[in-house]
């Protein structure tokens, strides 16, 4: 199950898309979103958000 991103959350400040090993994190207007047929669910994302925006699910 891929990781999301909780766009009310979200400040956009890139650092979840800069540790993603498989680049499944990109810029979407204002936020970052994750593209769940490229997610690996590695985690890496979620304990570098800074808003605690990330969680798996």
């Amino acid at each position: 199950m891929a990781y999301k991103i909780n766009k009310d959350v979200c400040t956009n400040c890139g650092a979840c898309a800069a540790e993603c090993p498989v680049e499944a994190i990109s810029e979407k207007g204002d936020v970052h979103a994750t593209d769940p047929d490229t997610c690996i669910d590695c985690g890496a994302c979620e304990s570098v958000c800074p808003a605690d925006a990330i969680s798996a699910g």
